[in-house]
């Protein structure tokens, strides 16, 4: 019944990367012809961008309109077509709601207001406390390991695993750190470091979860099992990075990797008797609920809160209990060794 649900689930996303791909505000032609006009003149009705900068004539001076902005919006990253077709979204839904059209997206994004120029601003805020999380978790899981544990002669700790959690930790930290950036400022370079750090998260988790649920202590054994999986992520950021950013692909590559490593969690948290092995069961639950945000996604509440908004509030919680059973496996099996070395 577990597997249909999930084989189920993955083929939902898959069909659904396809429809949101669109963007209905892009064709549309006031919006359009609003920021041609915009483009042409540097205004949007009567607001003007101060560092689109035109000659009498309309001509931008020394080169492009769009490359005239002052050092500080370029530090920004906020240009004269970001301004633009920022407010022609902006004015075109309040011409939309005043018909009593419901908002669609411009450029594969719902139209998000700026709070002090930050694009998403409650993803943001989301991100960063996820951050603050993990970065909580990991902590904690170093204190436990090296000043509550017992340690061996060497100082290392007994946890086969820790090295291990210590990568998964510095992989979220940056995931989670990346994503913040992007949200507050979507442009090639961020939305680039976004995805990748998110695959490489992903993909060193499903291998995580392998080597832990099995039980792969034997370094030969770790490296075999990783190698093709490493292989395939790496390959697949380059082909991101340097060939084609493929929304839909990169969708489902993680989308499995998701469902995969939740599967293997699953399984293990079934047939083991781990003490903690109910908190897995959380995860496990919650964190396919949790997709189920990204697969019906809605326009942003107030032009703040989307879909995607709630399915990063959600990921909070459930890295405190993930974490939280993380300390647990390593108390649990630093007391079996310490048990067997007796």
């Amino acid at each position: 019944m577990l597997n249909r649900f999930w084989i189920a689930l993955l083929f939902v996303v898959s069909w659904h990367v396809g429809v949101l791909d669109a963007s209905a505000g892009d064709v549309d032609a006031r919006y359009r012809a609003c920021v041609k006009e915009c483009q042409e003149t540097g205004c949007v009705g009567e607001r003007c961008f101060p560092h689109c900068k035109f000659s009498s004539k309309g001509v931008p001076f020394d080169g492009p309109w769009y490359m005239q902005e002052p050092l500080y919006l370029k530090w920004k990253q906020w240009d004269c077509q970001g301004d633009c077709r920022y407010h022609c979204m902006i004015d075109r839904e309040k011409e939309r709601e005043a018909l009593g059209t419901g908002p669609v997206k411009y450029h594969g994004k719902w139209p998000f207001k700026r709070v002090y120029g930050i694009q998403e601003p409650v993803s943001v805020v989301f991100s960063a406390l996820n951050l603050a999380m993990h970065f909580h978790g990991w902590l904690s899981f170093f204190i436990l390991l090296y000043y509550k544990l017992p340690l061996k002669q060497d100082r290392k700790a007994y946890y086969e695993f820790a090295g291990l959690w210590h990568i998964y930790g510095l992989l979220s930290l940056n995931s989670w750190f990346w994503s913040a950036i992007f949200h507050s400022r979507d442009v090639d370079l961020t939305e680039k470091l976004d995805y990748s750090s998110a695959v490489a998260l992903l993909g060193y988790s499903f291998i995580l979860s392998i080597l832990r649920s099995f039980n792969v202590k034997a370094e030969a054994s770790r490296v075999m099992v990783a190698a093709p999986f490493l292989s395939f992520i790496a390959t697949h950021i380059m082909f991101l990075n340097f060939y084609k950013l493929d929304y839909g692909w990169n969708m489902k590559v993680c989308v499995v990797l998701a469902v995969a490593q939740l599967l293997i969690w699953a399984i293990f948290a079934g047939v083991t008797r781990h003490p903690s092995r109910w908190k897995l069961w959380l995860v496990v639950v919650g964190g396919g609920l949790a997709m189920l945000l990204e697969i019906y996604d809605f326009p942003p509440y107030q032009g703040f809160v989307d879909a995607h908004a709630l399915w990063h509030a959600t990921t909070i919680p459930l890295t405190y209990i993930w974490w939280s059973f993380i300390r647990d496996d390593a108390e649990f099996q630093t007391s079996n060794l310490l048990k067997k070395a007796k």
